[in-house]
């Protein structure tokens, strides 16, 4: 089984009107609420590839059960762990030519809190994978994701985490299945520039000497590369409109770690993932299945 940690879940109240006038009223033209969350993105790209995974993370007050109503219809497999404080609403207001963004800094989580998410992380076992990402509640610090690496590692349960800088060097050592920093940001992890695709190679490999078991860097309109013990590949980037940069990184994420879970194939798993975060940055949403096989059918992997 999949299991992914959402730490601070929101409700994004997603408002599109014609221009922003700040100390004035505005009227909304459109406005949507959607389920946020970067492990409930890649849960939901888990969900359009037909892999099994229950979501995790904490969840509180009326804006948590409507947060939980808001996943219904996509039919998700959870098991959220219940607090006192309000889920968090995330603001993203979109005007012709912006778009600015207000996020809530999420509900205090109590020790007791904590420990009852940390307790079904201890129930993991080696037939299973954890996959950690996006930011904490307020009171919490990376010593909460640095645990649930700690826990998997010791019940030797694959490991995956999305974050970046010092946060992700300190995970290392737990050995984690997939990281996934994107090309700016493993050269801001050695304070270097790199300008081709044998520099990021090269600094890649240092983070799997280090630990990680395979680096996914991700460049953007260059493609991404795929550094591992099995050897390194390179993919291209598919023709398309970029229209959504939100959940693309999770839905490389969920299409490499979903594939690889069902064929052990590190290829397959790496077009399948690259064809993901394609087909979400090509998509107004989280991507559906239609659309990740459209996109699949322009990737293709060579070994570098």
């Amino acid at each position: 089984m999949i299991y992914t940690v959402t730490a601070n879940p929101s409700i994004d109240y997603i408002v599109q009107i014609n221009q922003l006038t700040v100390g004035d009223i505005n009227r909304s033209n459109y406005d949507s609420k959607l389920p946020g969350g970067k492990g409930i993105n890649v849960t939901r790209i888990l969900k359009e590839l037909g892999a099994d995974s229950t979501a995790l993370g904490f969840v509180g007050s009326a804006t948590g059960s409507m947060f939980e109503q808001l996943l219904e219809i996509h039919h998700l497999n959870t098991d959220f762990t219940h607090v006192d404080d309000d889920t968090r609403i995330n603001v993203k207001v979109k005007t012709d030519s912006e778009e600015t963004e207000i996020n809530g800094t999420g509900p205090n989580i109590s020790f007791s809190e904590q420990e009852e998410l940390l307790n079904k992380i201890r129930q993991l076992t080696n037939n299973d994978t954890v996959i950690v990402s996006g930011s904490l509640a307020k009171n919490l610090t990376q010593e909460f994701y640095l645990k649930i690496a700690e826990i998997a590692n010791n019940n030797k349960a694959e490991f995956v985490i999305d974050t970046t800088g010092q946060a992700l060097l300190d995970t290392l050592k737990y050995k984690p299945f997939l990281i996934k920093p994107n090309n700016h940001e493993l050269a801001d992890l050695f304070n270097v520039e790199l300008t081709s695709d044998e520099d990021i190679i090269k600094y890649a490999t240092k983070l799997v000497n280090l630990g990680a078991k395979n680096v996914l860097v991700s460049m953007a309109g260059d493609g991404a590369i795929l550094v591992s013990s099995k050897g390194n590949f390179k993919c291209n980037a598919p023709k398309g409109t970029v229209i959504n940069s939100v959940g693309a990184g999770d839905s490389m994420i969920a299409g490499f770690v979903g594939t690889y879970m069902q064929t052990k194939d590190f290829v397959e798993s790496f077009k399948t993932g690259a064809a993901c975060g394609s087909a979400t940055a090509f998509s107004e949403d989280i991507a559906t299945k239609e659309k990740i096989d459209e996109i699949y059918k322009q990737i293709s992997v060579s070994k570098i």
